[in-house]
């Protein structure tokens, strides 16, 4: 069995998944590999497509990659491990945390969102033009992040999500949409380990991507509440999509304390 492309470093328990988001790769992990590798096990995953992972469009959805993750995560014989997955990859590591159980002691899906049913048309029209998915991509990831976003780190995310080969780009975010309104719902309410929900951002009514403000709630958080049945929500106010790279010592202090409090929902 070939697995995806994965970086080990550090030894610990519990060991900790690193799950990367659409048209990104393992490196967005580097401060907190860097950072946990000292007291844990960490393994950071390219997906299928993504950094150096090959992998043609038919073979890539959210519940291939949860497996591919799954796979990595039994042949390394991992005892239970924390999943920590990022935008599309919080898709990712709840279905790996669903395939693989007995490897999965508590999920956090950072910065998650779910596309609703009107995001079809959205793709339909875009993917239709001769530069669609570039310019939706363009458009995408420079909501994502903040006038206080280091404009290099800004760049190379950009850069990099714009060389995702078109087939594997509009293959995934049809995929993303289909999930979300025929199983995300389901799959988070079928997790029995403890969940933390680290949240940054929210998409308004007319898809434009705002920083949240602490004590604010969205109709994702609130599906959140309502179907998870173990759920910690926390707020890291005014910044981007990307808290592991815009605010990478506070993110690794919620995932400290998320560890230190015995993988316990409040």
């Amino acid at each position: 069995m070939t697995l995806i492309h994965h970086a080990v470093a550090g030894k610990g328990e519990p060991a900790i998944v690193f799950v990367h988001g659409f048209g990104c790769a393992l490196a967005d992990w580097d401060a907190q590999v860097a950072h946990f590798s000292q007291r844990h096990r960490t393994i950071a995953v390219d997906l299928r497509g993504h950094g150096k992972t090959p992998g043609a469009a038919a073979e890539c959805s959210i519940e291939r990659y949860g497996a591919d993750v799954a796979e990595v995560m039994r042949a390394l014989r991992l005892s239970p491990a924390l999943l920590v997955g990022h935008s599309l990859g919080c898709r990712v590591v709840t279905e790996a945390a669903l395939q693989a159980p007995q490897q999965t002691a508590a999920v956090i899906l950072v910065d998650g969102s779910q596309f609703a049913s009107a995001m079809a048309e959205v793709l339909r029209q875009r993917f239709a033009e001769p530069d669609g998915l570039a310019t939706l991509v363009n458009e995408m990831f420079t909501d994502m992040f903040t006038a206080g976003s280091d404009p290099t780190v800004v760049a190379s995310v950009l850069d990099r999500a714009l060389r995702l080969p078109r087939p594997i780009g509009e293959r995934m975010l049809n995929d993303l949409l289909r999930y979300d309104v025929a199983r995300l719902s389901s799959s988070l309410a079928s997790l029995v380990v403890p969940v933390m929900a680290l949240q940054t951002t929210y998409s308004n009514e007319k898809r434009q991507r705002q920083s949240l403000d602490p004590g604010q709630t969205t109709p994702y958080l609130d599906m959140l509440r309502a179907r998870v049945a173990q759920v910690r929500i926390e707020v890291i106010p005014k910044i981007g999509h990307f808290p592991q790279l815009d605010e990478a010592e506070r993110t690794n202090r919620l995932i400290e304390s998320f560890l230190a409090d015995g993988l316990r929902a409040d």
